[in-house]
């Protein structure tokens, strides 16, 4: 028996024996026509989904929908894992994936906040071995590296923020550098310690000169282990005190307990489009270091927090988590004319967007291949999930599901246009 239940035991005053505190406070809830949408709209997101859990193209999913600050739509279809039968329940945990690389960008502006780094410093403040970097000079076929030249300037914590650093993800193209890198940030993690992934890259030639390309990239998992040894922490530890904590984030981890590992999801067994094998990291087990890029787990109503926090200027209840003009920053497009954007290179569904510290940013009404208002902001996870802020119609969304071929970026136009539609107001 653990000392909090021997407490409520020995002790007959009802509060001792409560939750913890993060488990005290659910997020408010309302009914859809209160906050401007329709029930009997957003019933087609049911019906959507059922209908294809039932033609075998997902197991199963958790939606949550809140506007203006309300929790309206909280649901789970279909299965945690098929295979056995087990039901989705809205508890469910996740592989967010690249999910974790604006909580990663989060803890760095609060550094930033605090004059521990700025945007301008060179990585090699904190990493000196990026001190000398050397840019790629490939055939006209790009299949071979015929020279490299210095770096015309140095990599910046921006660059790492924005993925302008040229520090790119290794199983995203074909090239001859490409193949000299770490195909992504979970591979990273579980085959190199933090030293040994720094070693690795910065003895790498760059595909871009910094600053010149959005190309996706290593930049938050670089940025992550800066905030690591500026705190003496663990990304997760960190995170875990300034974020995760004073948000109720109780279920979101670089490590799932195994008090908990009942409830993460599976995908699959095989790609319903391409009918191969597929899995997903299992982050139950430990990786070599806490990537920034895209090892963290969570839950629909965790990362809700975490989303509503950011459109709410820093703030979520009493818990102040940046400054509003650091959040303002976060959101704003931070890509100049001079960058070349290959941003749809990485998710089609976000081709055309800018790009802000950590996610993707709204620059204009059409255009992109999904509706949205100017401003809305968001990054999804190459696992399936998905989630987006939209303040013009302060609206919140987080789809979550293990769907990691193809197939996700489906569901990202989907979920967008069954939410979007209900709107009434």
């Amino acid at each position: 028996m653990t000392l909090r239940q021997v407490i409520c035991v020995l002790v007959t005053t009802a509060v001792l024996c409560l939750p913890a505190l993060a488990q005290e406070t659910p997020l408010p809830r309302a009914k859809p026509e209160a906050v401007g949408l329709s029930s009997e709209r957003l019933a087609e997101i049911a019906k959507t989904l059922k209908a294809d859990i039932e033609r075998g193209q997902i197991p199963g999913a958790v939606v949550a929908i809140a506007r203006r600050g309300k929790l309206v739509y909280f649901e789970a279809f279909g299965y945690r894992d098929k295979a056995a039968g087990t039901p989705m329940t809205t508890d469910t945990i996740f592989n967010i994936a690249s999910m974790t690389k604006p909580m990663t960008a989060v803890a760095a502006l609060q550094l930033y906040e605090q004059g521990k780094l700025l945007m301008d410093d060179p990585v090699a403040t904190y990493v000196g071995k990026f001190a000398d970097m050397q840019v790629a000079v490939m055939d006209g076929k790009k299949e071979s590296i015929v020279d490299k030249v210095p770096a015309m300037r140095k990599i910046t914590i921006q660059d790492l923020f924005r993925h302008t650093s040229g520090l790119i993800y290794g199983g995203r193209g074909t090239t001859a550098v490409h193949k000299l890198y770490p195909d992504g940030s979970g591979q990273a993690a579980a085959s190199m310690t933090g030293a040994e992934f720094l070693d690795r890259l910065s003895g790498l030639p760059l595909l871009h000169q910094p600053g010149t390309v959005w190309d996706y990239g290593f930049g938050l998992d670089v940025l992550g282990l800066v905030v690591e040894s500026l705190t003496e922490q663990t990304l997760g530890g960190y995170l875990q005190d300034h974020v995760f904590k004073p948000l109720g984030m109780v279920d979101t981890h670089f490590l799932i307990p195994a008090d908990k590992a009942q409830r993460y999801a599976k995908a699959l067994s095989n790609d319903p489009t391409t009918g191969r094998p597929q899995s997903l990291q299992p982050l139950t087990q430990p990786l070599k270091f806490e990537c920034g890029g895209g090892c963290a787990a969570s839950t629909a109503d965790d990362y809700m927090r975490f989303a509503l926090m950011l459109m709410n200027k820093g703030k979520l209840g009493d818990a102040r988590i940046l400054a509003r003009k650091t959040t303002e920053y976060m959101l704003s497009n931070q890509l100049g004319p001079d960058v070349k954007n290959l941003i749809g290179n990485a998710d089609p569904t976000r081709a055309d967007y800018g790009f802000g510290l950590g996610l993707a940013v709204r620059t204009t009404p059409g255009v992109v291949r999904v509706m949205g208002s100017v401003g809305d902001f968001s990054w999804p996870g190459a696992s399936g999930t998905n989630w987006w802020a939209d303040p013009q119609e302060d609206l919140a969304v987080v789809f979550m599901a293990h769907s990691p071929g193809p197939i996700r970026w489906h569901y990202r136009q989907v979920i967008n246009a069954l939410v979007n539609q209900a709107i009434i107001d």
